[in-house]
């Protein structure tokens, strides 16, 4: 019996990193996603918010499989072959071989508290092919985001046990595979130096490149010449609070968002009051969004509009007519009735005779979350809604409650990769972190639905670019329909520095990797370093567990140390890295 192969060469279909939040620090703490594939990261461990381009790239296409007689092997469905460059090593001079790959491939899918394994559960095995420079990953299924695979590569020789590295990186990470290294790390502060082992082209130009944490006085440390950057997150007035002949201001909208979220509690031992669909309906149908928007937004910037794409910034990805102002008092109020709610003697909804306390968490300092809250709240008392500000610092929030699932009600910014990949390790039902499966995932709202799984795991199987928007709409509108999520601003990415001592900055500000060409920068002041002040802080180090939760920590410590295949663009697209000498072959079996 004659089987066929095929194989295509995908144009590749960008990845979506892992959310960063995709968001973060000091007044604007937001997550990322990080990982593989890559996701948006929340204002955590990743940028507070980062913004991207107003349009997303769509994917590549895909060219047609060519047709083979040679039979898969075993269960392998699809492979991909990459070619190391043999100039490629890491910071003491040993090269990177096909047994740092793997090791990458077991830490993120077997580390208890890996955030993100989607991608790595597809692969069946990674080995070296004719020689160790040569890696051949096979996939389980064919998986048409594998860019966002093995970014950030970890070193095998710097850890014990692959498929365990929790305890590993906790205040040091001394492995390096880009231009800089990272020389001290605590509390204070940060030093980067020249890897003096860089074998690729641009070598770093900085001596020295310090970060030092500034959560609430960057702007003033900046003004008087302490400082020489910062990428704080944007708000009403900062353009006038930066105002000095000598600091020059750039600002660009790309993939940040905010939004408040509802955690669901799918899977939790004991889920919060958004467990109860007839709950979350009533609630968003009791907020005014447009004078909500009026309120917090218009002042930061009065031309632009609610957003209403759900956890993705306007472009091919975006359904159209979801989310939006729903308010409607009424139909709140039939929702809820009919669910057995009704209103007690001081006007709040309860059922059995209970009202449920909500525990809106923000991260502490963020004024305009701080003053959303202030706004808010009491418009849901009065629409009978018991709602608590329960706040704390960003590293709390981002590192510690979110994964753990510990609030009901979260409002922060995710900053979204170029591919719409990051949505899978978020909200796919099987992403939510559980006991059972080590609490690996990013499914911070527990939220499960089979439709959305179902069509954001097929998703990652689709390499034509039209059926696959149409799986990723899917998978939002079932957001809207759940009343999972309520989308508010697409954020604008800015950043700031001393035009009098450093120059060259502005290149890649709209990047998701932020400001990570920071090696090739100008000391124009010629003091010998380049200082930085971060609005967020990390706790940690470790690249596959909640420490990279959060945009300030891939910033600061993963982009710009840890090798990758691929890199994204300032324009939202992906680019090889020197680490490979070739596009990957790519190869589909069946």
């Amino acid at each position: 019996m004659s089987t066929t192969r095929r194989s295509a060469k995908f144009a590749a279909l960008a990845v979506g990193l892992s959310l960063i939040a995709a968001a973060c620090g000091g007044d604007d703490d937001d997550t990322t996603t990080t990982g593989a594939p890559e996701a948006s990261s929340v204002e955590t461990a990743a940028p507070e918010e980062t913004t991207a381009p107003e349009e997303t790239t769509a994917p590549e296409e895909t060219t047609a499989p060519e047709e083979t007689s040679d039979a898969p092997a075993g269960d392998v469905a699809m492979t991909v072959t990459f070619e190391i460059n043999p100039d490629a090593v890491w910071e003491d001079g040993s090269p990177i071989t096909a047994a740092d790959f793997e090791c990458t491939w077991q830490a993120s899918l077997n580390t208890p508290g890996s955030i993100v394994t989607t991608g790595y559960d597809k692969i069946v095995s990674v080995e070296p092919g004719t020689s160790d420079m040569q890696v051949v990953a096979s996939f389980s299924g064919t998986y048409a985001p594998y860019k966002g695979l093995f970014n950030p590569i970890i070193k095998a020789a710097a850890v014990e046990d692959c498929n365990d590295i929790s305890e590993d990186f906790a205040t040091e990470l001394p492995i390096s595979g880009r231009q800089m290294m990272l020389e001290s790390w605590s509390a204070e502060g940060s030093t980067y130096v020249p890897n003096p082992n860089w074998y690729g082209e641009g070598a770093a130009t900085v001596d020295k490149f310090v970060m030092v944490p500034r959560p609430d006085t960057e702007i003033q440390a900046l003004k008087a010449g302490e400082i020489d950057f910062i990428y704080p997150q944007f708000y009403a007035g900062i353009e006038d609070e930066l105002a000095d002949p000598n600091v020059a201001v750039k600002l660009e909208y790309g993939g940040d968002y905010e939004a408040i979220y509802m955690n669901v509690g799918d899977k939790m031992a004991e889920p919060g009051p958004f467990n109860d669909p007839a709950f979350r309906e009533g609630f968003y149908k009791s907020i005014d969004l447009t004078a909500l928007f009026n309120q917090i937004y218009v002042p930061i910037a009065a031309d632009r509009e609610l957003l209403t794409c759900g956890p993705i910034v306007p472009g091919d990805y975006c359904p159209d007519g979801i989310f939006g102002d729903k308010y409607d008092v009424a139909g709140a109020e039939e929702v809820l009735t009919a669910a057995g709610y009704e209103k007690d003697g001081s006007g709040m909804w309860a059922k059995d005779g209970v009202v449920p306390e909500i525990r809106w968490m923000i991260n502490a300092g963020n004024t305009r979350r701080e003053n959303t809250q202030a706004y808010l709240i009491p418009l849901l008392a009065q629409a009978g809604f018991n709602v608590i500000a329960d706040n704390c610092d960003a590293a709390c929030v981002f590192q510690e409650r979110l994964p753990a699932g510990d609030y009901d009600l979260g409002m922060y910014i995710s900053t979204a990769p170029p591919d719409p990949a990051y949505l899978i390790p978020s909200f796919a039902g099987d992403q939510i972190p559980t006991e059972e499966n080590g609490f690996a995932g990013q499914n911070f709202q527990f939220w499960d639905n089979a439709e959305a799984t179902e069509a954001l795991n097929a998703s990652d199987l689709e390499v034509d670019p039209a059926k696959r928007a149409e799986l990723i709409k899917t998978a939002i509108t079932a957001m809207d329909t759940d009343y999972l999520l309520i989308p508010l601003f697409q954020f604008p990415k800015s950043a700031a520095y001393r035009s009098d001592k450093v120059g060259g900055v502005e290149g890649q500000l709209n990047n998701y990797r932020a400001f990570n060409d920071f090696y090739n920068w100008e000391d124009t002041d010629a003091d010998g370093q380049i200082i930085l002040g971060a609005e967020q802080w990390p706790e940690c180090l470790n690249p596959v567990t909640n420490c990279a939760n959060s945009s300030w920590y891939v910033w600061t410590v993963s982009f710009p140390t840890l090798p990758g295949v691929w890199d994204t663009t300032n324009d939202s697209k992906y680019e090889l890295t020197e680490l490979v000498s070739s596009e990957p072959v790519v190869e589909v079996l069946g």
